[in-house]
């Protein structure tokens, strides 16, 4: 097999040809993974970027996302408006603190009012003066031209917004809103040369095709990350008892996501540690980002845990300017 060797000299792969890949049973998925590394290390070396998670906003949630814990169908216990802007802060600290490089902060809900992006800009204004190397990543759902204004002004340098399946499934995971709603929300951030960050999460009952439409979806999207969720069913949602996902499987869909968007961070993000259990450290064979610590509204593994797994592996942290060794985090 020489795939890598073929897309590093310019080849792409088709949908067609991905699928075949996708689906073939003689082909090993190590096969495929080291395929995957190949293009991975040219790329990113052996450097593992690092991104950490504030829940800014919790619940309260007119939507009806099918995964998701905060939606309207559920009776959340964890609910709470927008923290302080001194939250927020002490949050960015943490992230410095622990050498993270890209800090996301997080919103539920449909998408923000003026008055919360203005309470985000704020507070990311005053988080670059204290830490200007820190990537700040805002995730606050569908939004408009004025507001990725005044998020750029401020020195947002990310904004996620997840098309989290294929168009084609989109209707299966959530109704109150549209695919291009959220496509729309990407569009506008590019517009204000914020950079975009597009991922999915897989498990949901969809068909392989609708992967292979996911990857190319964000091939075309031209997203720079791709965090790729595995789901981890939460009781009373749509998806609460399904189980589609093994550690394989998922190995197989990350060096999928790598094979077409060869050049992109591609991170394994929520659901990563029920999922791919023992076989995580062998994901960032193909992957070159993780989050470290808890999720939204469920828990991540101790983030000596994350230090400790990209040390055995060889890998190395990318700290930005920050030359710290990985012995010294905590």
């Amino acid at each position: 097999m020489n795939l890598a060797e073929n897309i590093l000299k310019g080849e792409t792969l088709t949908k067609r040809e991905a699928l075949d890949i996708y689906e073939d049973e003689e082909i090993d998925t190590f096969d495929l993974l080291n395929e995957a590394y190949i293009l991975r290390k040219h790329f990113y070396g052996k450097k593992v970027k690092l991104n950490m998670i504030l829940n800014a906003k919790s619940g309260i949630c007119p939507e009806n996302c099918g995964y998701c814990g905060q939606s309207r169908d559920m009776k959340q216990k964890q609910r709470y408006a927008l923290v302080p802007e001194e939250q927020i802060i002490d949050g960015a600290n943490v992230a410095h603190d622990n050498h993270i490089g890209t800090y996301c902060i997080v919103m539920s809900g449909r998408g923000p009012s003026d008055k919360e992006v203005d309470h985000i800009s704020r507070t990311v204004e005053e988080i670059k003066a204290i830490h200007p190397q820190l990537k700040i990543c805002a995730c606050l759902g569908l939004t408009n031209d004025e507001q990725a204004k005044k998020l750029k002004a401020a020195g947002v340098d990310r904004y996620n917004h997840n098309i989290n399946t294929s168009e084609n499934y989109h209707e299966e995971v959530v109704t109150t809103h549209t695919y291009k709603d959220r496509t729309d929300t990407i569009e506008i951030m590019k517009e204000n040369n914020i950079s975009p960050c597009s991922g999915v999460i897989c498990g949901m009952g969809e068909s392989n095709q609708d992967i292979v439409d996911m990857a190319f979806a964000l091939k075309e999207i031209d997203a720079d990350s791709i965090p790729i969720n595995f789901l981890h069913p939460i009781k009373g949602t749509k998806f609460g008892d399904m189980d589609e996902l093994t550690p394989m499987k998922c190995l197989r869909l990350v060096s999928l996501f790598r094979l077409v968007n060869p050049t992109k961070e591609i991170r394994i993000a929520g659901g990563r540690e029920v999922n791919l259990r023992s076989l995580q450290p062998l994901a960032l064979k193909a992957a070159n980002s993780i989050f470290v610590g808890d999720y939204l509204i469920t828990g991540g593994q101790p983030n000596k845990l994350d230090y400790k797994m990209i040390e055995d592996l060889g890998f190395e942290i990318d700290f930005g300017n920050q030359d710290v060794p990985v012995a010294e985090q905590s």
